[in-house]
């Protein structure tokens, strides 16, 4: 294949930058480069680089660009691409992820990047964007599953922070991540691991096996991986097997048997079992019994109760890759890529979704013996149903990426072009565990209700029975559980199609500082979404669960040019326009970007550089076209707790009626909405002192505007509760809004909240993120690299809506809690057949859960948790030149999470999922063998 001319200014730059650790830490994008003797001096061949369209020498340029490549993955221990990118600085932002089990994608993982939401970051394979996730994340975001990816077939992971539009187009808002899979195989491999948790579960098994072929012109490599992982259980971690025993409040059973008065403010609770909970004592195995809640009453639960969810997936996984190439002649190849992937996960959250109470469906019923109005309400013990790894709910995803194409030089010119048509493909199946209403309903009637006795005598509209208690207080059997519980099976399914076609010259013309380049990018295509859940879901069939729907399709095409100019010896600009345009709903949706860049090198072993620019994310399909839903919610309400003397603080110690409201929430898609845009820039600099060390330091700005996020009932709710009580102006936007979106009934009782998409006012984000690489050697001692990564968000406020203050979501915790700071750092040694690495993260210091609610730290007890740090190790051996062996352990020293005692004793898990995990320890036993040809 041809390639084009190029200059060596600079090459000194990138071989001290690249020559450190593990490998080069700047970014390849497609090929790797190859070194080519002009005389004396060793020239570096153009090559594409993640962060530009045009093949150039330099690989570090204006763009800062960090990467991870396949053996710095094994040697730090991250056993996914996930994983990867979850632990890298950048990822600062709080996330949903396995351990909620009760969230919308429980089976898919992303990333925050410094705290911007997951759906800003542009996701790449091998330079083309990745399909979009069918489910949406939070219920609401569109976003891409990183679980989809074959660990084992991937070189490296590119990943760009900031703004990059004007070169990739929507969502690359936060940055960009580009993950480059395998070209090429020197023999076939096949790769075993075997790896446990020291605390109990997630036992995981993976093989894989890939080989290539060269025949003549024809090139193909073709890789394997079948992975299989055992969940973890909440009962498995002391931190989350019990309700919280360190908390605000005494540890507080779950309140598995309960009745309970819907007028009563305090002592609501009644004890109506004459056996007092004996007949459930086995239950929970064997923890089950009489429980006291203060200011409440007594109660039959568990302490235990919490341990019955899974913290980590029972995950299989299959997934396949083939890249092929066929060269017609010197100036064209023909290529092709296939990425399939096969994912099961199952998950419960425990009998904390799975009860049943007569509030839903009656509101309250009046008891005539006990003269009160009254509510009962049941969780269904692991005893009554069977174990509750019999009843995990499953989802199934099939995705696929195929992408065919040809690239190669327009005749003897320096022109060189690469067309591609891209498909990609994305159907999930959720097999929901459910309970069916009305054979649940019509169970309950005739064992614990009984007859209808008609209206109260109150004249309030609320129907009358005489409970049987004594049958309500007993266990009910497995089969009686089965005859009103089943799954639910949603369907949903998202489709790309991508015609791609890019012309380029590195050698367009020459200028006082070498050669200057141009690209010119057209892209075409369309895409949908259909998110079709079980009828059942929607008309009320099912007990205590909604979902959401939508469909919708549109068509898109964006035009994109790329100028690179050394203006002198030792600057060089970079400059870049994209026209994106989308045509959805017989209206078009469109949007320019532009970015301006220089490189300064003063000496070879400085780079100065900076970058402005625009960035944008059009309106997705499902914030277009989600269709309205609605869902049961619980939440505290705060304002008639206040009412009652009860603060943020002491919301837990709030009457039940009101601790633990239920309403519920609807929300829509809008097609009013308007494109996210931002303007950013960056600066910063890479300095090579001596030789193999690199230094990088780069601060990034991010002013975005209009930007769409589901309002939350439960802030919804703590705003409300502000302005009603005067700490925040009653007549402001929030307040009017926050006002006007909780409906509430003649006796102050919520009976929904209204939750619309919204385009922001405004938000900005000033970062900085620093890297360091260095290697050295110690003679027979062999080979040292050291490699460090940190990030630090100088500052991030976000205003809701017009006309309201800003707020400072660093010292905000009721809206943020994410990692103000982050930073990794890694030693690796190597000698002979051996090589030893030592892998160290800091997160640091977040909101503790005090915090959130009374969003600020001056409260008693709230505060900041400390930060917390893990070591990830690993050694490898040869014991003969193609065999690897290796052991690696994640959390070294089995480190949990900052134990939050600020958790009231009521609530499980005293740290915030979305931070922190608790799987611990990680052992991993690993074997790599490479057949001679």
């Amino acid at each position: 294949m041809k390639t084009g001319k190029h200059g060596h200014q600079g090459y000194r730059v990138l071989a001290l930058a690249c020559a450190a650790a593990l490998g080069c830490t700047s970014a390849f994008a497609q090929d790797n480069p190859t070194k080519e003797e002009t005389g004396p001096t060793k020239k570096l061949a153009t090559v594409t680089v993640t962060g530009s369209l045009i093949p150039q020498a330099q690989i570090e340029t204006a763009t800062p660009t960090t990467t991870i490549t396949a053996a710095q993955m094994k040697a730090n221990g991250f056993s996914t691409v996930a994983d990867a990118l979850q632990q890298s600085s950048f990822a600062s932002g709080s996330t949903q992820g396995p351990q909620d089990t009760n969230s919308f994608t429980p089976g898919a993982q992303t990333l925050s990047m410094f705290g911007l939401p997951v759906g800003y970051v542009k996701y790449l394979i091998d330079g083309r964007p990745m399909g979009s996730f069918p489910s949406l994340y939070n219920g609401s975001e569109t976003f891409n599953n990183l679980s989809s990816i074959p660990t084992e077939m991937v070189d490296h992971i590119d990943i760009l922070p900031g703004g990059q539009s004007s070169l990739y187009g929507s969502d690359a808002i936060a940055g960009v991540v580009n993950i480059i899979l395998k070209k090429k195989l020197d023999a076939p491999v096949i790769d075993a691991r075997y790896g446990w948790t020291t605390g109990g579960g997630g036992v995981d098994k993976r093989l894989s096996f890939a080989d290539s072929l060269q025949t003549g012109s024809l090139n193909i490599i073709a890789g394997l991986q079948l992975e299989s992982t055992k969940p973890i259980w909440a009962y498995d971690r002391p931190l989350t097997s019990t309700v919280v025993q360190h908390g605000t409040t005494p540890p507080t059973a779950s309140r598995d048997y309960l009745v309970y008065s819907a007028t009563a403010e305090s002592n609501g609770y009644y004890m109506l079992d004459p056996n007092q909970c004996s007949r459930v004592a086995s239950q929970y195995g064997g923890t089950e019994g009489l429980r006291h809640r203060v200011n409440s009453g007594d109660f039959c639960g568990s302490f235990y109760s919490p341990g019955y969810s899974t913290l980590a997936n029972d995950t299989r996984t299959a997934q396949g890759y083939t890249h092929a190439t066929y060269d017609v002649n010197e100036n064209m190849q023909l290529y092709g890529d296939f990425l399939y992937s096969y994912q099961q996960e199952k998950f419960t959250a425990g009998p904390a979704t799975n009860w049943w109470g007569t509030s839903p469906s009656y509101g309250a019923f009046y008891d005539p013996n006990l003269d009160d109005f009254v509510n009962t309400q049941r969780a269904f013990a692991p005893e009554e149903v069977g174990g509750y790894n019999s009843i995990m709910s499953k989802t199934i995803e099939n995705t696929y990426m195929l992408t065919l194409g040809a690239k190669g030089g327009i005749g003897s010119s320096n022109w060189d072009y690469d067309a591609s048509l891209t498909h990609s493909d994305d159907k999930l199946i959720e097999r929901s565990f459910a309970r069916f209403k009305d054979p649940m309903e019509a169970y309950f009637a005739e064992h614990v209700l009984g007859p209808n006795l008609g209206q109260d005598p109150y004249g309030n509209g609320y129907d009358t029975y005489a409970p049987n208690y004594e049958t309500f207080y007993t266990p009910i059997s497995n089969t009686d559980f089965r005859s009103f519980t089943g799954y639910t099976d949603t369907r949903s399914k998202s489709w790309d199609n991508l015609l791609r076609a890019v012309v380029t010259n590195a050698s367009l013309t020459q200028m006082p500082g070498g050669d200057a380049g141009i690209a010119f990018l057209v892209e075409a295509g369309n895409q949908g979404w259909d998110y079709s859940p079980d009828p059942r879901l929607l008309n009320g069939d099912i007990w205590g669960t909604s979902s959401v729907s939508g469909a919708g399709h549109r068509s898109r095409y964006a035009a994109t040019t790329e100028l690179r100019l050394p203006l002198l010896e030792q600057l060089t600009m970079d400059a870049s326009v994209r026209y994106d345009a989308y045509n959805v709903a017989n209206a078009t949706v469109s949007k320019p970007t532009y970015n301006v860049a220089l490189e300064y090198r003063p000496f070879d072993t400085l780079l100065l550089r900076a970058k402005y620019g625009s960035a944008f994310k059009a309106p997705s399909l499902s914030d277009e076209f989600q269709g309205e839903s609605s869902s049961y919610s619980f939440a505290p309400d705060y304002y008639n707790c206040a009412k009652l003397g009860f603060s943020a603080s002491q919301v837990g110690n709030c009457p039940t009626k009101y601790n633990n409201a239920q309403f519920i929430t609807t929300q829509a898609g809008n097609p009013q909405l308007q494109p996210i845009s931002a303007k950013v820039w960056s600066y910063g600099l890479v300095w090579s002192p001596v030789s193999r060390m690199s230094v990088t330091a780069d601060i990034l700005h991010w002013s975005i505007k209009n930007e769409i996020e589901p309002q939350d009932p439960v802030k919804l709710l703590q705003q409300e509760s502000l302005c009603r009580l005067g700490q925040l102006e009653i007549q402001s936007p929030t307040c009017l809004a926050a006002l006007n979106q909780i409906k509430r009934d003649a006796l102050g009782n919520i009976t929904s909240i209204f939750t619309p998409k919204v385009n922001v006012a405004n938000e900005l984000l000033d970062a900085l993120v620093v890297g360091f690489n260095y290697g050295f050697s110690i003679g027979d001692g062999g080979n040292v690299a050291l490699s460090a990564s940190y990030s630090n968000t100088l500052k991030h406020t976000l205003q809701q809506y017009a006309g309201d203050p800003s707020i400072d979501l660093l010292r905000s915790p009721l809206y943020s809690t994410d990692f103000k700071t982050k930073a990794n750092a890694s030693i690796t040694w190597n000698l002979n057949q051996w090589s030893a690495t030592l892998y160290g993260s800091r997160l640091g210091s977040t909101p503790n859960y005090l915090s959130t609610l009374t969003n600020n730290y001056g409260t008693p007890g709230s505060g900041k948790l400390a930060p917390w740090m893990l070591y990830n190790t690993s050694v490898s051996y040869n014991p003969i030149s193609n065999l690897t062996l290796s052991f690696l352990v994640n959390n070294l020293f089995n480190k949990m999470p900052p134990r939050d005692d600020s958790y009231p004793g009521y609530t499980s898990g005293p740290y915030n999922s979305g931070n922190y995990n608790v799987y611990g320890r990680t052992m991993y036993l690993e074997a790599t063998y490479k057949f001679k040809r």
